[in-house]
């Protein structure tokens, strides 16, 4: 099958004529850093949604194109290609996900300039003008699945283990709350760079069983999320400790070889595994159009498949425009998926959804 759905690099985009009636999205995915392995499910993410705006007949008759820009390197650099679309009047539009550390950059450059969609799990707390959030927050993502884990497995210690930049520092300070409510403490908090989990393995694995907790909570990302959940594997510390993660997904768990403990849990909005009439559809479409060896529709990659067809709804709608666009997507969203999460096991290659926590 023909994909109806272009994508470009910043750099054409820029420099090539375009239909003036059509709408051109920029797709904010990472292609490398942390989260780059991630990056090519995000893509086909986007170009399925694309693909079925288009062939529905685009927006007013025509086609939609993305633009494809790397969010996986520094937050600067990803503001400054961002800001070179804008002021080349290059894209109508962003949507994407990445660290929010580049999110905050982006957000700095294009408030109230360029619609802007950022579409996984977020730290929370005020958006400026023309930007919109359609993920959780660190209450609404790890409230239910942290109760839940610490009364089935009588859990009374918690770690707490991050990356150092701005979800993580929210998780961990929304955790913090959620721990003392639920009747346990916090016996370590340790936040380490992006990308230096390699280099800080070992005395973290010696810190966690100092503290002699019995869970920790992970918000490690990408690269550094498996690198930690192989060294746990390697220290023996994964057959002691209930893991839970409000990173992990299907890709990231087959890097890590998969789990065979029964204790590592993700917290996410979707996963591959869900058998409700839309996942089963969307999974079907996704296979048709890009082959049954394309990666998974990760829940990341599904954020930006619903942020792409939100956008082009309200562009449609002649909505698409930062005044007013938080009330035009509240408007308009499936207010019953908005925010909700999913406490999910992982069981081999795969995350399996614990029924009834939410």
């Amino acid at each position: 099958m023909r994909i109806e759905a272009r994508l470009c690099d910043p750099l054409e985009a820029r420099l090539v004529p375009r239909d003036g009636r059509g709408l051109r999205i920029g797709l904010v995915v990472p292609q490398s850093g942390p989260l780059g392995m991630i990056g090519p499910s995000a893509v086909d993410a986007a170009l399925l949604a694309v693909h079925e705006v288009n062939v529905a007949g685009g927006v007013h008759g025509a086609y939609v194109d993305l633009v494809l820009v790397d969010g996986g390197a520094r937050p600067d650099v990803v503001a400054r290609e961002v800001a070179g679309l804008g002021d080349a009047g290059a894209v109508d539009a962003l949507v994407g996900f990445h660290t929010s550390d580049v999110h905050r950059a982006i957000e700095r450059t294009v408030a109230g300039r360029t619609p802007y969609v950022f579409t996984p799990p977020h730290e929370g707390g005020g958006r400026r003008p023309g930007v919109v959030c359609i993920g959780a927050d660190p209450a609404q993502q790890l409230s239910g699945a942290l109760r839940w884990l610490t009364r089935e497995h009588g859990l009374r210690r918690w770690a707490l283990v991050g990356n150092d930049y701005i979800w993580p520092q929210a998780v961990h300070a929304s955790a913090r709350s959620l721990v003392a409510a639920a009747g346990s403490q916090v016996v370590l908090d340790e936040l380490v760079p992006l990308g230096g989990v390699a280099a800080r393995v070992d005395r973290l694995t010696d810190e966690l069983r100092r503290s002699r907790a019995d869970a920790v909570l992970l918000s490690l990302v990408g690269r550094d999320l498996v690198t930690f959940h192989r060294a746990l594997r390697q220290a023996d510390l994964d057959r002691r400790l209930v893991r839970l993660s409000g990173a992990l997904e299907e890709n990231g768990l087959l890097a890590g070889d998969g789990e065979r403990t029964g204790t590592l849990f993700a917290a996410m909005s979707s996963f591959v595994s869900m058998t409700d009439e839309r996942h089963l559809r969307l999974a079907e479409r996704h296979a048709s159009l890009l082959g049954p060896q394309a990666p998974v529709l990760d829940s990341y990659a599904e954020g930006v498949y619903d942020g792409l067809h939100l956008v082009a709804r309200l562009a449609a709608e002649g909505t698409l425009r930062p005044s007013g666009l938080a009330s035009a997507v509240a408007r308009v969203l499936d207010v019953d998926r908005t925010g909700r999460v999913h406490l999910a096991r992982a069981e081999g290659l795969g995350l399996t959804v614990v029924p009834g926590v939410a």
